[in-house]
Order: C-alpha cells, then sequence, then structure tokens
C-alpha cells in the first residue's frame, strides 16, 4: 500500500515545488523592473556646470538606481531643448521669461544658487579696476589699449562667450548697461575662456566667481571688488540666479535630484566651496526683467 502511493505523492510534491519556482522568478522579474535604472540628462549653463556635475557625482553614490549626465552648451540651449522635451533639466543663467523664443509658461523654475559674474583679464594687462565707462568702452572697442584705462602698453584681446550664452547676457545687461560686447572670437564653454584669458597676453573676458582662478585678474569696477559680500547685497550688480528647469512639474527621480541640489548640505557645502551663493543668504531678490527688490524678512 505504501509503494501505491509514493509516485503520486512525489508528482504531488513536484507540483508545489515548480508553483514556488514559477512565483518566485516572477516576483524577480517584478523586481528587476521596478529597479531599473532612470536616466536624467541635464543640458545647459556651463556656468552652473560644475556644481550639478559634483552634485550629481554624490547623489549617484546613494541613489545607484539613477544615471545623471550633465553636460554644457549655454543657457540657450537648456531653454530650448528643456522646452521641446530632449532633456530632463534645462540649466540657465537667466530666466526663461528673458530668453527668446521659449514659453516660460510651460517650463517650472527651480532656482539652486547665485552666481556673480565678473570681468577678467590676463595678469600681465596691469590693471585691477576700471570704471564702468571703461568697461563699457573695451568691450565695445571705443579702448583697445590696456595703458588707456592705467595698464600696460598692451593691446586689449576680447574673447566672448558664444551668443545663447546665459552669462554673456547677464554681462552684457547688468555690466554693459544693456549694449552688445563688439565682435571678437567666442568660446562655447566658461571652462575655455578660463584657459584662454590666463594664457593670452592683453586678454579680457567676463567668467562666473565660480571660475576664478589664481592665474586671472578679477576686474573691481569703480572701486568695488567682485566678491560674495558685495553680491548679497546688490553692491557688487553683476550677478544672476542658476536654474534648473524642467518642462511642467519634474518627476520623482528628477525632483529628488533638484531636491538634493537645493538640500541644506549641498548648500552649506558644495555651493559655497565651488564658488556660488546660497539664495538663503541673499539680502536681495531679482526678478525676470531685472528688477532688485529687498528680501523681505
Amino acid at each position: 500500500m505504501k509503494k501505491r502511493f509514493l509516485l503520486p505523492l512525489i508528482s504531488l510534491v513536484g507540483v508545489f515545488v515548480l508553483a514556488g519556482c514559477s512565483s518566485g522568478s516572477k516576483s524577480a522579474s517584478t523586481t528587476s523592473k521596478a529597479s531599473g535604472t532612470a536616466k536624467i540628462t541635464v543640458v545647459g549653463s556651463t556656468a552652473l556646470q560644475p556644481l550639478v556635475e559634483q552634485a550629481s557625482t554624490q547623489y549617484q553614490q546613494d541613489n545607484s538606481q539613477v544615471q545623471i549626465t550633465v553636460q554644457g552648451g549655454g543657457s540657450g540651449a537648456g531653454l530650448s531643448q528643456v522646452s521641446e522635451g530632449s532633456v530632463s533639466v534645462g540649466n540657465s543663467d537667466i530666466f526663461a521669461e528673458d530668453q527668446n523664443g521659449i514659453d516660460p509658461n510651460k517650463l517650472v523654475d527651480h532656482k539652486v544658487a547665485v552666481v556673480g559674474i565678473a570681468p577678467v583679464a590676463n595678469k600681465e594687462a596691469g590693471v585691477t579696476n576700471i570704471t564702468k565707462q571703461q568697461l563699457i568702452d573695451i568691450f565695445t572697442k571705443k579702448v583697445t589699449n590696456w595703458k588707456d584705462v592705467g595698464g600696460k602698453d598692451m593691446p586689449i584681446v576680447i574673447i566672448n562667450r558664444a551668443q545663447g550664452s546665459g552669462t554673456r547676457a547677464t554681462f552684457e545687461s547688468l555690466g554693459l548697461n544693456k549694449q552688445k560686447a563688439a565682435t571678437a572670437p567666442e568660446q562655447d564653454s566658461s571652462g575655455t575662456v578660463q584657459k584662454m584669458v590666463a594664457s593670452t597676453p592683453g586678454a579680457i573676458s567676463y567668467l562666473a566667481f565660480s571660475y576664478f582662478k589664481d592665474n586671472l585678474q578679477p576686474l573691481s569696477v569703480d572701486g568695488v571688488k567682485p566678491t560674495e559680500a558685495n553680491v548679497k547685497i546688490n553692491k557688487w550688480t553683476i550677478w544672476s540666479y542658476e536654474h534648473m528647469y524642467t518642462k511642467g512639474s519634474p518627476k520623482a527621480p528628477v525632483a529628488k535630484f533638484i531636491n538634493y541640489v537645493q538640500s541644506s548640505p549641498v548648500q552649506k557645502t558644495l555651493v559655497k566651496k565651488l564658488g556660488y551663493i546660497s539664495i538663503s543668504q541673499m539680502k536681495v531678490e531679482r526678478t525676470a526683467g531685472g528688477q532688485v527688490n529687498d528680501v523681505k524678512p
């Protein structure tokens, strides 16, 4: 009798084992799908790029399921590509409202920092301070030799950022009183500008504070130094917000990363370390169009 029931019993056990394997396989497949890598592409401002790159590196160390790609290209590229929906985030030094061809109603603005921008010269020029009018005259080529503004007898070599650069737009608007810089060689990234000014005798350009190096000479204007303290109270007026724009409300992975960049630990450490200013430290605020107001207590 025992032998008669042995085979059915083994078969019944096999059915349960197979069922268990089937159930486990289905569960593993769901978990694999749920834990798939979320890809985030960030494009735009090269002034903001160092902060977002380093923040993304730190973020991915604790969030291995997220893959973040950060590229430059300028604020114009960031705004246009995020508007088209081809990237997750568009980095910009300017408000979407101030960029031609962009519908700001389609975008959500996430401000992550403030950046000061200043004229920078090759140290061989022998100048540390110029007037606002001299700054305008240099970039409109009314003045073409450093000796005419208190420096050495040396031709002035202008290096511009490319059209579509938020750094250029901010500098022309606030540094040159909305005048256009004269035609001159253009570079696509702040990093390239930094290297060229440092290595080209007589060179001058403009950079975010985050790109200041010891081999450059930031220029004071009308005796006001380009410092973080002066930006906070708008004594140094050439500054802008750093925006991370999304098309509509961001999906969870993107929202979490932007929240991380805005978080207190990043603002207190990485933002300061890289030469940016936390928005929470500003005593003034600027609106689209350039109006500056005191921050309400």
